[in-house]
């Protein structure tokens, strides 16, 4: 939801005066913040290690292939979309442009710098770091390039104040949904009945691969990890299943269910910076959450795609 708030408020509206419908506008940038969960440093990953009691580290090494794929997939849904809306083509690379805004934009460069250097270094906490962001934006933006002005500052604070809204409302109705759902035990019925049907290694991933997807429709991932995963681990080490490799497919659900109603946190950011219906941008994100899922499926039955570095460096 950060990464679609961030950029999406820049991104999404500059894609729409460049003529992209606001419904390709929205299923772009969701998609693609969604895909964030499988590429280092995610916070699901990091919270499912803690859960899984495995090694972050390997975690984050065995989303690079599959989140490159994914990338490369998304790109090419986009490009399939450019091509059947006839969207504007953007002059030809030129170096000598590149360098021009590369020394434009040197100081707006520096923000990531700043905010993930102060986090890893250990000088702030990531809420400070979001706090460090704004200052050292706020600086950048009236004394250094002397282009952000009051006017300026105020409606990007409403602006600010209102998608924040919009996600704390999000927030607040999946820990509801969550909060009941753990009161009647539901997670763990379902895991139970699991375990139940079949101890077959690809027949439990396929049937776990179902609860997640379900889970991830209703639940916020923190809420889906924190109550399922401790549940689910005794059978996925009883099967024989990697609990790295389970970690991918747990991750890479619980993404897919930010984008499909009727919780879909990322897509109803998305909609709300686009001014599109949910329903509307969800015909085209289909497409989008089709790669995603041929991503899944992939992980899941190949194995090697998200475990193959992990083996060559670690094991």
């Amino acid at each position: 939801m950060a990464d679609v708030s961030a950029l999406g408020s820049i991104l999404i509206p500059a894609m729409k005066r460049k003529g992209y419908p606001s419904a390709v506008a929205a299923a772009v940038m969701s998609s693609a913040a969604t895909l964030a969960v499988i590429i280092p440093p995610s916070i699901p990953m990091i919270l499912y290690a803690v859960m899984a009691e495995t090694s972050v580290v390997q975690m984050f090494v065995a989303g690079i292939v599959p989140g490159l794929l994914g990338g490369f997939g998304l790109m090419a849904m986009a490009y399939y979309f450019a091509r059947r809306y006839d969207l504007p083509v953007e002059e030809r690379l030129q170096w000598a442009r590149v360098k021009q805004t590369f020394r434009e934009a040197f100081w707006a460069f520096t923000l990531p710098l700043i905010i993930l250097g102060a986090i890893f270094g250990g000088v702030v906490t990531a809420t400070e770091g979001a706090a460090l962001a704004v200052i050292a934006a706020l600086f950048i933006g009236l004394v250094i390039y002397r282009e952000l002005h009051l006017a300026q500052l105020r409606v990007a604070m409403i602006d600010g104040g209102v998608q924040t809204a919009v996600v704390m409302l999000l927030v607040a109705t999946s820990a509801l949904l969550g909060a009941y759902l753990t009161e009647v035990q539901a997670p763990q019925k379902l895991a139970r009945a699991v375990a139940e049907l079949t101890a077959n290694k690809w027949v439990v991933l396929a049937l776990l691969n179902v609860l997640f997807l379900m889970l991830g429709m209703f639940l916020h991932s923190a809420a889906a990890i924190i109550l399922v995963v401790p549940v689910v681990m005794p059978l996925v080490n009883a099967v024989g299943i990697d609990p790295v490799h389970f970690g991918l497919v747990v991750t890479i659900n619980l993404g897919i269910g930010q984008q499909t109603p009727p919780v879909a946190s990322v897509l109803m950011v998305a909609c709300s910076i686009a001014k599109a219906s949910v329903w509307e941008v969800s015909r085209v994100n289909v497409y989008f959450i089709g790669v995603l899922f041929a991503i899944l499926m992939l992980v899941t039955y190949v194995p090697v795609t998200g475990l193959g570095l992990v083996q060559l460096f670690y094991r």
